[in-house]
């Protein structure tokens, strides 16, 4: 997630240790294909393409910054001019013109905040910037049961509609100091969107990430199918918990281990429960998601986070979700997966 300083922090500490795009876990093969990389909206890209000449490389990047500035523009709620920030400063209730992407991340957003009861909840923004993981800073003392309740009146997706008009799509809210944060579902948008743009140039193989957020298509240069690594949630970066083969799929990791502070002797998590209005205080501690995009997947993992081991397994069974969730216990980790997940499993535990 890359959009906002939550974002920021998220894909800094959270998200580059989480999900490892891997070409057959051999470094010879990534030597191999043509990688495109860089830094874009508090985060980090990467586009690995195998089968391409080397010297499309220049207008190939010129694409991809050319994609993610104007994903940038689009939803960043650290840059006062973007269209999301817009609408968080406007007071009034008349629907504002946005792009159809934002739209779309807005609807399935809100799709799988009904389902997961409102755990997913891209209004929550006041209450994150409450709690210190927000623009502003960390707080100095626990906020008060009434700014906890009055933080809590700003939030809702009852209050936020995506209307399709002839003209294009729009938002509305109806609380006028409503604050929408997309950057929960911010890596997954912008790694769809240059899925679209590496397809869009004729090519079929390649393994495309933004932050924790990654998409795959083909072969790598080997001729076998791009892998990626689930990373186990300690500080070693090299610690695999699990390796997957996306099949074509999205694939999305959100955590509470590494985001954090501690105040009081307490330990507070980024992940924010919009029911209680508090840091989550469960064992969960990471939950990845496999989906048909990235921006659902994206959108999922944060919920099922919300929500904690017990209610993401029965959700996910639910709604059939290919789900792999990590728990902690003082200094064990124990893991559960959904059926739907085994299938993508290449390492079994």
């Amino acid at each position: 997630m890359s959009l906002s300083p939550v974002l920021l922090r998220h894909a800094l500490l959270l998200s580059a240790v989480s999900l490892l795009s891997a070409c057959d876990g051999a470094s010879s093969v990534e030597d191999s294909a043509l990688v495109i990389e860089g830094n874009t909206m508090g985060t980090f890209y990467r586009v690995s393409i195998a089968g391409v000449d080397k010297n499309r490389e220049a207008a190939l990047r010129g694409q991809i910054e050319a994609q993610l500035k104007e994903d940038d523009h689009q939803l960043s709620t650290y840059k006062d001019d973007s269209v999301l920030s817009r609408f968080n400063q406007y007071q009034g209730n008349v629907p504002q013109p946005i792009s159809a992407g934002m739209a779309d991340a807005i609807v399935t957003s809100m799709r799988i905040g009904t389902l997961t009861g409102g755990a997913m909840d891209i209004t929550v923004g006041p209450l994150v910037n409450l709690w210190g993981f927000g623009p502003d800073k960390q707080p100095v003392k626990t906020p008060t049961p009434e700014q906890i309740a009055a933080a809590r009146e700003r939030i809702g997706l009852q209050h936020l509609k995506v209307i399709q008009q002839s003209d294009g799509q729009y938002l509305q809210k109806d609380l006028p100091g409503m604050y929408v944060d997309l950057s929960t579902v911010g890596e997954g948008y912008a790694t769809d969107h240059l899925a679209r743009l590496v397809e869009g140039n004729g090519i079929s193989n390649y393994l495309v990430s933004v932050g924790g957020a990654v998409v795959s298509r083909g072969h790598n240069a080997r001729g076998k199918p791009w892998q990626v690594a689930i990373q186990k949630p300690t500080d070693k970066e090299t610690a695999v918990q699990a390796i997957v083969d996306l099949q074509g799929m999205g694939i999305s990791t959100s955590g509470s281990y590494r985001n954090y502070y501690e105040l009081n002797g307490k330990r507070l998590s980024h992940i924010i429960d919009p029911a209680t209005g508090e840091p989550v205080t469960h064992k969960l501690v990471s939950a990845t998601v496999i989906a048909p995009t990235a921006l659902e997947a994206d959108g999922w993992d944060t919920g099922l986070m919300v929500l904690g081991t017990h209610k993401a397994l029965a959700l996910a069974e639910q709604q059939h979700l290919a789900v792999y969730l990590i728990t902690k216990d003082g200094d064990s980790f124990k893991s559960y997966m959904s059926p739907q997940f085994k299938a993508y499993l290449k390492d079994p535990e």
